[in-house]
């Protein structure tokens, strides 16, 4: 009969081997130009809004005073328009105003008299006729400035002041495109996270989408682990594991967000005396709690448990 020895017999297995991944952000400029600064060191952490790198932007500051120049121009242009005359020049045309209703005051007393006097026939009849033309004179002269007053009160017409408008609002979004010119002159980090390289140095000129500054948020860290075939139906997206990385003493819980559904053949970094298994399937697990999450590190091997 054969006896096999206890230290012949193969273990359970009690887990799964994996590493740390990270999902890296590749941050780089809109536009090309001349790095002024990188405002951060590979291996630092940064919050969320920090600096990280800035073009040179003398031309787009000078446009950006030029545009807002100009939408200062047009805005006062327009409020003027709005305005009509000056006071000093209203007050012009109410004093005539004044003057020739005073006159034509006169000229309807010298119309009634003249009128009296024609009827007792004291009066020539040119006579009349002059002293009604000068009254009918006298009143339209108070019509005319009455209507001058009124139109010097208006401002401008409004068709000019609708083309006003339309120049500002035109020249407000031109400000706007130079803003959003020199915003993109300056990348600042979409969310916190660590460093973790950076590509290009101040003087260095980069093109438009080549990363300047790779950063990896705590929140994009996971670890990637292999499951036997055997093995896959006992796990889902969503369960709860244990990780277990060497060095430190506390696990940490982690929860399975992918699981993939294409089999491989199982990496060589991966083939071990207790690990036999052909077909494998990915399945990722991100922790629980960010805070840890950053203090680990891509590449770092890992044990994965139930």
């Amino acid at each position: 009969m054969l006896v096999l020895a206890p230290g012949c017999s193969r273990p359970a297995n009690v887990g799964w081997q994996g590493y740390v991944e990270g999902d890296f952000l590749y941050l780089g400029p809109s536009v090309a130009g001349r790095i002024e600064i990188v405002s951060v060191a590979k291996g630092s952490q940064v919050e969320s809004g920090a600096e990280l790198f800035r073009l040179e932007r003398t031309q787009e500051q000078a446009a950006q005073r030029e545009a807002s120049e100009r939408v200062r121009l047009l805005a006062a242009r327009l409020a003027d328009s709005r305005k009509g005359l000056r006071p000093t020049e209203i007050a012009s045309l109410e004093a005539r105003l004044a003057q020739a209703e005073s006159g034509a005051a006169l000229s309807r007393l010298q119309l009634e008299r003249a009128a009296t006097l024609r009827e007792q026939h004291a009066v020539a009849e040119d006579e009349f006729d002059r002293v009604r033309l000068n009254h009918v004179a006298t009143t339209n002269l108070v019509v005319e400035i009455q209507a001058q007053l009124a139109t010097a009160r208006l401002g401008s017409r409004i068709d000019l002041i609708h083309a006003a408008e339309a120049e500002l609002d035109a020249a407000r979004a031109a400000l706007d495109r130079v803003d959003w010119s020199l915003e993109q002159r300056t990348l600042k980090a979409p969310t916190a996270g660590l460093v973790y390289d950076t590509v290009y140095r101040a003087g260095e000129h980069v093109l438009a989408g080549s990363p300047v500054v790779i950063l990896l948020p705590p929140e994009n860290i996971k670890v990637r682990f292999f499951v036997p075939e055997a093995e896959l139906g006992a796990l889902k997206t969503a369960d709860r594991v244990t990780i277990a990385i060497t060095g430190r003493s506390a696990s940490i819980s982690a929860r399975i967000t992918y699981v993939s559904p294409k089999p491989e053949f199982t990496p060589p970094v991966l083939y071990n005396r207790d690990n036999r298994a052909k077909l494998v399937y990915l399945i990722e697990a991100t922790p629980d709690d960010a805070s840890v999450a950053r203090d680990l590190h891509p590449g770092q091997p890992a044990d994965i448990t139930r």
